[in-house]
């Protein structure tokens, strides 16, 4: 029932076709889940649209699942993660079956993710079989650059829309052909988020698809 009732939602409030789920750290050992179109709770759309939504702490190639904790105030969940060094928070959820018009009906994934602790030596950031597409982090020095891949495989020509620390508009740029961005400087917490599209034909709850569209996000900070 309470899947069926998320699509419903999904079909009545049109603005919720460009919010994503992002997994935001606050610190090494907490963090909190969002539905939005940034790194912050949107009030207006409600976050337990991811109720169903499955996290893992993936580290030495083991997952381990993370339980999440609704905070209805703050319209946001709120989550304990384990351990120290570099971590990887992954998550997955079938948002649904949606339409828009008369354009063919798809099957919404979303995958967030986010690195916990410090990366600095750059290991230890790939979720790998956790999630079919994912956003990582490359570091150079003092700069950062992401990197998209599809079951493993670096993702040419990917639209990624990133996050910069201090700016409010979200710079859209394309992967090159190896599947990275380019290089950003400034120091802080970015967020991430790509898409791919694939044609699959498939049912679910009796409503038939043809394309699922995979939504990958990813928070994390450098230089602080």
């Amino acid at each position: 029932m309470r899947f069926c009732s998320l699509l419903v939602l999904a079909f009545s409030i049109p603005a919720a076709s460009a919010h994503f789920a992002y997994v935001v750290p606050e610190g090494p050992n907490k963090g909190r889940v969002v539905f939005s179109d940034n790194l912050k709770a949107d009030e207006k759309v409600t976050v337990e649209r991811l109720a169903n939504l499955k996290l893992q702490l993936v580290t030495d190639g083991k997952a381990e699942d993370i339980a999440m904790t609704l905070d209805k105030k703050a319209n946001l969940y709120r989550i304990e993660v384990p351990g120290g060094n570099a971590r990887v928070v992954a998550g997955s959820i079938n948002y649904g079956v949606l339409q828009r018009g008369d354009a063919k009906p798809f099957l919404l994934k979303y995958y967030p993710k986010a690195i916990f602790g410090d990366w600095s030596n750059g290991a230890g950031v790939m979720a790998g079989k956790a999630v079919p597409l994912e956003i990582s982090p490359v570091k150079d020095g003092a700069k950062i650059r992401f990197l998209v891949t599809h079951k493993g495989q670096p993702l040419a020509k990917a639209e990624v829309s990133v996050l910069i620390p201090g700016e409010e508009k979200a710079k859209t740029v394309a992967t090159d052909e190896t599947g990275h961005t380019e290089f950003f400087e400034k120091a802080g917490q970015y967020g991430a988020q790509t898409k791919h599209a694939e044609a699959t034909v498939g049912e679910v709850d009796g409503k038939k698809y043809d394309e699922e569209r995979l939504y990958a996000t990813l928070v994390v900070t450098i230089g602080k």
